[in-house]
């Protein structure tokens, strides 16, 4: 059987396959009936014709036989019309009256034949079928044959009989197209609520996870499935819930002994461990900061109504991340749109995935480089470096949580890009990465527009 990924092709092709089957037999069926119907009918027939022939036979006063059939049935018999015969046989197998030419009997005599036999008789090139009836006449057992020569047939009925299976043949096939399409369409309304829940099952995702399959108009045979898949949906989003406000509970509790730390960091008195301590209570404040925008985004609602200017939204990130790009020797830079551009999307996430963007180029430039935002008019910004690039090994790796190319290297947590990923999630933006010549990397987010 041929492999469908569909179910509607594979119930389609599996009622065709029985429909043509249940047609060839339903053809096979009415032939045999046909002519199962028409040789009722001539064996009818004969047994009629042998009887009309007794009714004309008698008994004379001195004992000898006597035929006397009228014109009709005459003309019946007559050789000129060559296809209905007849002939009365005694019980000694002796021809009384014959229709044939050499007064022969139509077919073999039997005395022990019960009332009423149908023969089939081969004479010459010629095939006789008929009947024989036993009668008494004059207290004398005698066998009235009539018989037609099948090669005489009526030609209807021959033509009915022998030319059936093809129109049936011939019909069966509109018909089974007719059935095809209607099967499609009963099928396809049929599965129409499975393909509501498909679509349902798409839009399930960390932004909308609440989202559960319909069982109301599931189908009773699928309905177990589905409350299976929703059962497992509602685990999921419990275990989801569950590592959301861990993340956020360490990283808050976290916050009070960084600030106390970064305190009594003041009271040391050998100053090059301050500086290197310092170092790294800011790393860890900023780890936990990402933790906590994490989580943030996680359970965030989206308000499809919301709408920013993507200008405004780089420029602002641009000043804001320029003291620390300075700090490194490094420069920023804004370009492209002069004009609004206005896109689907909450301010501050949109300020959030920029803001992590330029850190993440900012961490990669070298000392001396440049650090540019360029905003397009269609709803995206990009923003350049003049790093390492991307491999197209890391490009799948890069958005993960907690990747990292070095992880000996201090200061990043992997965190940043996951944060850009999520914002892109939660709008339906588009991020993608691209390698500059001759080095650095360009990350561009594509958001989409939003009237004014």
């Amino acid at each position: 059987m041929p492999r469908f990924k569909s179910i509607i092709s594979r119930i389609v092709f599996l009622h065709v396959v029985a429909v043509v089957i249940t047609s060839i037999l339903m053809s096979v069926a009415l032939s045999w009936l046909l002519s199962y119907a028409t040789n009722n009918i001539h064996n009818t027939a004969m047994e009629e014709q042998a009887v009309a022939v007794g009714e004309h036979l008698r008994k004379t006063s001195d004992g000898r036989l006597e035929l006397d059939l009228p014109l009709d049935l005459l003309g019946l018999y007559s050789q000129e019309y060559g296809r209905y015969s007849y002939a009365v046989v005694d019980a000694g197998g002796k021809v009384q009256f014959s229709s044939l030419r050499d007064q022969a009997a139509l077919f073999p005599a039997d005395p022990r034949a019960s009332e009423v036999t149908f023969l089939q008789q081969k004479r010459g090139e010629a095939t006789v079928s008929g009947a024989s009836v036993r009668k008494l006449v004059g207290g004398q057992p005698l066998w009235i044959q009539a018989g037609e020569d099948l090669g005489n047939r009526d030609v209807l009925t021959d033509d009915i009989v022998a030319d059936f299976y093809k129109n049936v043949g011939w019909i069966t096939l509109p018909i089974l197209l007719i059935l095809l399409i209607i099967d499609i369409a009963i099928f396809r309304r049929a599965l129409r609520p499975l393909r509501l829940a498909s679509e349902i099952a798409e839009n399930i995702g960390p932004a909308r996870p609440g989202l559960r399959l319909p069982t109301d108009e599931i189908p009773q045979e699928v309905r177990p499935l589905v409350a299976a898949v929703n059962q497992g949906l509602d685990r999921l989003e419990e275990a989801f819930r569950v590592q959301r406000d861990f993340t956020a509970d360490a990283a808050h509790e976290l916050r009070t002994p960084l600030s106390v730390l970064r305190t009594r960091l003041d009271l040391l008195k050998d100053r090059d461990a301050i500086k290197a301590l310092r170092r790294d209570v800011d790393g860890m404040a900023h780890v936990v900061s990402q933790l906590l925008e994490i989580a943030e985004l996680d359970s965030f609602v989206v308000d499809p109504q919301e709408r920013a200017d993507l200008s405004s939204v780089a420029a602002e990130i641009a000043e804001f991340v320029a003291p620390l790009a300075l700090a490194q020797g490094k420069d920023i830079a804004l370009s492209g749109a002069a004009e609004p551009v206005w896109v689907k999307g909450n301010r501050e996430m949109l300020g959030r995935a920029l803001r992590n963007l330029a850190e993440n180029a900012i961490n990669h430039t070298a000392a001396g480089s440049t650090v540019e935002f360029v905003v397009e008019s269609g709803g995206a910004v990009s923003v350049l470096d003049s790093g390492p690039g991307i491999s197209d090994e890391e490009r799948n790796l890069i958005f993960q949580r907690f990747w990292r190319r070095d992880r000996r290297k201090a200061g990043s947590s992997g965190l940043g890009l996951s944060i850009v990923q999520r914002v892109a999630e939660l709008y339906s933006a588009t991020v993608t990465v691209e390698n500059r010549k001759p080095t650095g990397a360009r990350f561009s987010l594509r958001f989409v527009p939003a009237s004014p």
